[in-house]
């Protein structure tokens, strides 16, 4: 189950690439102020 799980998890991180991660990192952020802001 692993073996054939990583690469597949390996491909859609190249194919995501940088911008792909900078799009989530910024997401997260996001949702974080948008909690604390609503949590004030």
């Amino acid at each position: 189950m692993k073996e054939t799980l990583k690469p597949r998890i390996i491909k859609w991180l190249k194919r995501l690439g940088f911008w792909g991660f900078i799009f989530f990192l910024v997401k997260g952020l996001v949702w974080l102020a948008v909690i604390y802001w609503l949590a004030k």
